[in-house]
């Protein structure tokens, strides 16, 4: 035989399914001669250079095993050959393109992808602008870094094939109705690895953003994704509840589904942001009162049941916007923050979030001396503990929580020194700082959300003690007290306490971790005074008998005012330090340095896995 003759044997065991190239056909390197199946899978046996074949050993059908020959090939130059290179090129080609192959299967993708695009449902695009909203996909692209989201499921379509023909399914119930993934929100504020994030959205522009059967499927899937990778979450809240056409599976009450609890879970690992316009109701509306904080707009409506559950109760006929509206919703405490619209709560969710991401570089602090002038010196005159926090804070830095459910105490987030702090302050221009049960309820939760996250805690004291009277206990007070006592005495993280007025009895205690030696510093202004009740009330108390005894009303009066002012100086800030009651009593204009002094003292907290508090309380 040639010398230049030489064998093409099977790699493998496998049938042949074709061999495309006659007897005496030139080949080009890398052409197909023969084609294999083995296992299912088609496997093009080539030619390792330019050559004829010489005889082809096998036909489509026979068996090979592994080293026999296939055919029978000589080298041959065919370089110059056009008609040759020409044939051969075009054997080559023809044998390696596969029907249905990359190109028609990319086609098929991005056809199936351009489904979930806004522009696909123009119709219903037009009806959120007329309500002057967004789409969800265009509050997930505000919120997340360009580029950055990784969706999940976006594929799936609902559960009703025994309803609707496929192709429909497909056009209007794009990713069941929730778009879910994890991308980055402020990379550039933070860095890339603490903007790490979750990204939840139910799409009212498909079937009213109800929660259906694979939607569930895919929200259990992420929330473990979710969990294992201990990412922040916002939640985009829209929808109706649950969803009863789907049809595709057998089911009673769809109580197997694990979302509900696997959110639930998340509370105290990360933080969750709960985002609300138009309605929100059942199991969307369970949703987000499991977050952390709600963000809503004035349109919103929230309630854990809708118009036709209600009346399928038996509990009367109502509109969507009879339910659960803005002005109830926040009064109660539901709705942490009322935003202008679906921007500006996509704005103040990446603001919320940022706290907990870390400290930034860039910032700007207020004039100090300012401090000096906002509480007056006459003791009884108001001031608001407001213009003490923007002023202790970073310029724009104040995100405040609940202003209108729980006057008499103000919570906020804050930076200083582009430092994250949690601020829990009195209100002394609501029952002159007292604290009833609502402002104990929302200390309580701000210190529990705070301690779950590892920011410290700032407490602004000016508090005569907590409520008092028979009202006040109406409203389970000794309990809503207690419960602020034990998650005050329980924080892990570094707190400090400034009283700017009034730190009296178990109030002032409350708002210092339980102790005046709980936090890291207790410090007053030089208008500080503290004691264990209230100046009037102390004397009234232990000065009876002696007031009484006085017959003439007026020198009475003299005589009480007398003790109150003796009562006062013994009570002042500069006294107490003197006999080690409080660490120090500071130039107000000095207590944002202080704060950054002491904090930077405090190691580093430690990498941690898992939750420090088994939840942040709901409300």
């Amino acid at each position: 035989m040639d010398s230049t003759a030489f064998d093409l044997t099977s790699p493998v065991a496998a049938t042949v399914v074709s061999s495309p190239l006659a007897a005496g056909s030139l080949v080009r390197a890398d052409s197909v001669v023969v084609v294999l199946e083995s296992m299912k899978i088609e496997q093009p046996v080539r030619a390792p250079r330019d050559a004829r074949i010489v005889r082809l050993l096998v036909g489509e059908g026979e068996t090979v095993a592994a080293g026999d020959v296939l055919a029978v090939l000589e080298a041959a130059d065919i370089g110059g050959d056009e008609a040759a290179v020409a044939a051969a090129e075009a054997d080559r080609d023809g044998a390696s393109e596969a029907p249905g192959g990359e190109q028609q299967q990319l086609a098929e993708l991005e056809e199936r992808k351009a489904l979930l695009d806004d522009a696909a449902r123009p119709d219903q695009v037009a009806k959120r602008r007329a309500l002057g909203r967004r789409t969800a996909r265009e509050n997930i692209a505000d919120l997340c870094d360009p580029d950055s989201l990784e969706e999940i499921g976006g594929l799936a379509v609902a559960a009703q094939r025994a309803r609707k023909d496929l192709d429909e399914l497909r056009q209007r119930t794009p990713a069941d109705g929730v778009i879910v993934g994890t991308a980055r929100v402020n990379g550039n504020l933070v860095g890339d690895q603490r903007s790490r994030c979750a990204v939840m959205s139910y799409d009212y522009m498909v079937l009213a953003g109800t929660q259906g059967f694979r939607g569930h499927h895919k929200t259990d899937r992420f929330f473990e994704i979710v969990r294992e990778l201990e990412l922040p979450v916002v939640l985009f809240a829209e929808g109706g509840g649950g969803r009863p056409g789907d049809t595709d599976f057998p089911v009673v009450s769809g109580n197997t589904v694990r979302t509900f609890a696997y959110f639930a879970q998340l509370s105290g690992l990360v933080p969750t942001v709960g985002v609300v316009s138009g309605r929100c109701f059942a199991g969307n509306a369970a949703l987000l009162g499991c977050c952390d904080v709600i963000i809503a707009t004035p349109d919103a409506n929230i309630g854990m049941a809708g118009p036709a559950l209600i009346e399928g109760g038996g509990l009367g006929v109502f509109s969507p916007e009879d339910i659960g509206p803005i002005d109830v919703q926040v009064a109660n405490g539901v709705v942490d923050i009322v935003v202008a619209d679906d921007a500006d709560a996509v704005r103040l969710s990446k603001q919320y979030l940022s706290y907990f991401q870390g400290p930034v570089a860039d910032w700007e602090s207020p004039d100090q001396t300012e401090l000096r002038s906002v509480v007056p010196e006459n003791r009884k005159h108001g001031y608001d503990m407001r213009t003490v926090i923007d002023g202790l804070a970073d310029v724009g830095s104040v995100l405040e929580l609940r202003p209108d459910s729980s006057p008499g105490m103000i919570t906020s987030l804050v930076r200083i020194e582009g430092r994250p702090f949690g601020v829990v302050a009195n209100n002394p221009t609501h029952l002159g700082g007292a604290i009833d049960a609502e402002a104990a309820d929302s200390a309580s939760r701000m210190m529990s959300l705070c301690d779950a996250h590892d920011l410290p805690v700032l407490f602004l004291c000016d508090t005569p003690g907590f409520m008092v009277g028979p009202e006040a206990e109406k409203m389970a007070q000794v309990r809503r007290f207690g419960r602020q006592l034990n998650v005050a005495a329980s924080l892990t993280v570094p707190f400090f306490t400034v009283i700017t007025r009034k730190g009296y009895g178990l109030g002032a205690l409350a708002m210092a971790g339980g102790s005046f030696y709980s936090p890291l510093f207790t410090v007053a202004w030089p208008t500080g005074e503290i004691g264990g009740m209230g100046i009037e009330g102390a004397v009234t108390l232990g000065s009876r008998r002696q007031l009484e005894a006085i017959d003439d009303p007026e020198e009475r009066q003299q005589t009480f005012d007398a003790l109150v002012e003796e009562a006062y100086r013994r009570s002042k800030a500069l006294n107490a330090a003197e006999i080690f009651e409080l660490d120090d009593v500071i130039d107000p204009a000095a207590t944002r340095a202080r704060l950054v002094n002491v904090l930077g003292s405090v190691p580093e907290p430690v990498a941690r896995r898992g939750k420090k508090r088994p939840v942040v309380d709901a409300w």
